[in-house]
C-alpha cells in the first residue's frame, strides 16, 4: 500500500522508537547520518523470513535452502535495478561500506597500482576512504593525492584537473560528505576526471562512497559513470552488518578475491605428491560469488531489500521535498543563536548541519543536550583532515530524515539557547 508522506504521524507511527521518552522528554533523534531507525516493515519482514524461509543459502538441495538462495537473489535483483546496474552480478554483499571500500583498495591496489603510481581523494572524506588506501600506500610506496576543497566547502575542479597525471590510477571520492552535508557533483567530477586521465594515459579508475547519499536521492551508477558504488543498510532505514558494493561486470571480472573461504570456490585440483597431497590450481566462482566468502548476512540482506522498499513506497521526491524543507528551516532557526558557528552554506547543504557554538566544547553540548533526550552526533566525524581545513578539533552536527518534524527543530534550539546560557555563566 502506498504510503501517505503527507501525513507525518502515519510515518512517524513505523518507528516505535519514536515514542519513548529519556529523562521525562520525548526523543528526538538528528543523529541519522549515523545510523537511522527501522520501520516496522523491515523487522516485520526479517521475522517472517526467519519463521518461514531462514536456511543458508547456495550450498542446500533442500526446500528451505532453495527457498533462500531464491529470495536472496531477488533481493539482488532488486538492488541492480535500484541503482541501475546493468547486471545482477555486479552487486556484492559486504557487512558494510567500510568493508566494501576495504575489499577493492586491497584488491585493485595489489594488482593494479604500482610504487611510483598515485591515487586521489578529496579533503571531505570518511576516514573509511582514507585509512584503507593509507595502510595500503605504505605497503606499496603509491602516494595518496589529497583534492583540497573551497572555502564554501565545495570540490575545486579546476585542481582536480592539475593533479591528475600518468601515473594517477585511482579516484575515490565521497557523493556527499558526512559533515558539510555538501553534494558532490559526481558525474561533473567523473567526467573530468576520465577526459583528463584519457588525455594522460593513466586509465584511472572511480570508486564512490555513497553511504550518506543513497537515503536522500536516487543513484544511477551507469549515469555518473563509476566503476564501484558503495553504501551501506544502516543509513537507509535498513538493518546494521549489511551493504552494498557495485562493480562495473568487465572490472570485477579483472580482479582476484579478497577473502578466502567457502562458497567462493568452483573446483580444486589435489594431487598426490612425494609426501602426502598438494594443491595443484583452484578455480574461483564469477562475480559476485567470489567476493562472498563464508556464510553472508542473510537475515541482514532480506531486510535491506525491505528497506529499498519502504524508500521506494515513500518516493525520493517526496523524501527530498521534506527534508530539504526541514533542512533550511534547522538552518534558519539554528541562525537565531548569536555566537553560532555553521559549517558549509545553506544552498550546498543537504540534510545534514555541522555547527558549534562560541567556544564550547562540541562534547558539553551533546551531553547537554542528552540530558533533554535530543540525540546528535559530536567529535571529529571520522574526518580530521576536514576539522583541519576548519581550524576546529570537534563539531557539533545534525542530520535529518524522513521522520522528523519542525517541532523537533524548534525544541533543539530552544535547548541550546538555554545550554549557552548556562555555560557562559
Amino acid at each position: 500500500m502506498k504510503i501517505s508522506t503527507l501525513d507525518r504521524s502515519c510515518i512517524r507511527k513505523q518507528f516505535p522508537i519514536l515514542k519513548r521518552r529519556i529523562n521525562g522528554f520525548p526523543l528526538i533523534y538528528l543523529d541519522n547520518a549515523s545510523s537511522s531507525h527501522k520501520p516496522m516493515q523491515v523487522r516485520e519482514r526479517e521475522e517472517r523470513f526467519l519463521n518461514y524461509y531462514y536456511s543458508a543459502v547456495h550450498r542446500g538441495t533442500h526446500v528451505l535452502s532453495e527457498k533462500s538462495t531464491e529470495q536472496v537473489e531477488l533481493v539482488r535483483h532488486q538492488i541492480s535495478k535500484f541503482i541501475n546496474a546493468t547486471d545482477r552480478s555486479e552487486i556484492i554483499f559486504t557487512k558494510n561500506t567500510t568493508e566494501g571500500i576495504n575489499l577493492i583498495a586491497n584488491v585493485y591496489a595489489q594488482q593494479f597500482i604500482s610504487y611510483g603510481d598515485n591515487m586521489i581523494i578529496s579533503q571531505m572524506e570518511h576516514h573509511s576512504n582514507i585509512i584503507p588506501w593509507y595502510i595500503l600506500s605504505s605497503k606499496i610506496g603509491f602516494k595518496i593525492r589529497i583534492l583540497p576543497i573551497k572555502e564554501d566547502g565545495t570540490i575545486n575542479l579546476e585542481i582536480l584537473r592539475t593533479m591528475i597525471d600518468s601515473k594517477t590510477k585511482f579516484l575515490s571520492i565521497t557523493h556527499m560528505s558526512n559533515v558539510l552535508g555538501t553534494v558532490n557533483p559526481i558525474r561533473e567530477i567523473i567526467e573530468c576526471a576520465r577526459k583528463v586521465s584519457e588525455i594522460k594515459g593513466s586509465n584511472l579508475r572511480v570508486l564512490v562512497d555513497g553511504a550518506q547519499y543513497i537515503s536522500h536521492y536516487p543513484v544511477d551508477v551507469r549515469d555518473i559513470d563509476c566503476d564501484f558504488y558503495v553504501f551501506s543498510g544502516h543509513k537507509v532505514y535498513g538493518p546494521t552488518g549489511i551493504g552494498i558494493l557495485y562493480g562495473k561486470k568487465e572490472v570485477l571480472n579483472q580482479l582476484n578475491p579478497w577473502q578466502g573461504g567457502g562458497g567462493m570456490v568452483k573446483t580444486m585440483n589435489v594431487h598426490r605428491a612425494e609426501k602426502g597431497y598438494e594443491i595443484k590450481n583452484v578455480l574461483y566462482e564469477e562475480s559476485p560469488w567470489k567476493f562472498e566468502s563464508g556464510t553472508i548476512n542473510i537475515v541482514g540482506i532480506i531486510g535491506l531489500g525491505e528497506a529499498l522498499n519502504y524508500i521506494s513506497e515513500i518516493g525520493y521526491k517526496e523524501i527530498f521535498h521534506h527534508e530539504n524543507e526541514l533542512t533550511q528551516y534547522a538552518y534558519h532557526k539554528l541562525k537565531e543563536i548569536g555566537s553560532i558557528c555553521l559549517y558549509g552554506p545553506l544552498k550546498k547543504k543537504k540534510s545534514i548541519i555541522s555547527f558549534n557554538i562560541g567556544k564550547f566544547h562540541s562534547y558539553d553540548i551533546g551531553k547537554f543536550l542528552d540530558l533533554y533526550s535530543i540525540s546528535i552526533r559530536t567529535g571529529h566525524h571520522c574526518a580530521i583532515p576536514l576539522m583541519n581545513f576548519y581550524g576546529v578539533s570537534s563539531m557539533c552536527r545534525i542530520s535529518i530524515a524522513i521522520y522528523n518534524q519542525e517541532e523537533e527543530i524548534d525544541l533543539l534550539v530552544k535547548r541550546l539557547k538555554h545550554i549557552q546560557k548556562v555555560l557562559n555563566k
